[in-house]
């Protein structure tokens, strides 16, 4: 039975990490490597992100969901990681609804639309991390990922260790940070399969 596993990154088309995540993909697509990868931009394509008045917490709820089912989270850190912003523009925690507004997703040109959410509850210890926050969707992620203490794993799309682009909501996570990028015995930069293998627990 293979495992599951949920990828966090950035999706940005011209300076995000899909590279990475394309070749984790291929991994879970074959026979050898038995693991399904579920990632961010599934859940952005999937049925919550269809209806029309999707908004920044109704994806973080869906990506708790997703993260919960999943044994093991892997996040893709790249050079713009850190500055990632999406997904921290909900004022609703801090305000009354009526005085919040957000854009549904996927709908910029039309413009925001006042808050659907009446009212709001404390998380408690056991309850999932709150979708209603000023979290980035990568940081959601990362704090939904450590409440449920989830297996993480953290790679840099780089061939090196890069600490210095390591969020602040990841200290203290320097030491196990790997680089994703290997070279082979012919010179060339292929996925450390080694080494997520190894934190996926496989033998």
């Amino acid at each position: 039975m293979s495992k599951r596993v949920y990828i966090s990154a950035d999706y940005s088309e011209y300076d995000g990490d899909v590279d990475v995540v394309r070749i984790l993909k291929q991994w879970g697509a074959d026979n050898q490597h038995k693991t399904d990868f579920v990632d961010t931009a599934e859940v952005k394509k999937g049925s919550v992100s269809k209806n029309a008045d999707c908004r920044p917490c109704d994806l973080k709820k869906e990506f708790n969901s997703q993260i919960n089912a999943s044994s093991a989270v892997i996040f893709v850190v790249g050079d713009k990681t850190a500055t990632r912003t999406a997904g921290s523009n909900c004022s609703r925690v801090k305000n009354e609804q009526a005085q919040c507004s957000c854009t549904p997703y996927k709908q910029n040109a039309n413009g925001a639309t006042t808050c659907k959410i009446s009212s709001t509850t404390s998380v408690g210890d056991d309850d999932d991390v709150g979708e209603i926050n000023a979290y980035s969707y990568l940081k959601h992620e990362f704090m939904q990922a450590k409440k449920r203490g989830k297996n993480i794993i953290i790679v840099y799309n780089s061939q090196y260790k890069q600490s210095s682009w390591l969020p602040n909501y990841m200290d203290g996570y320097e030491s196990v940070a790997q680089p994703f990028w290997v070279k082979n015995d012919w010179g060339n930069l292929v996925g450390n399969y080694s080494f997520i293998k190894e934190a996926l627990g496989y033998d």
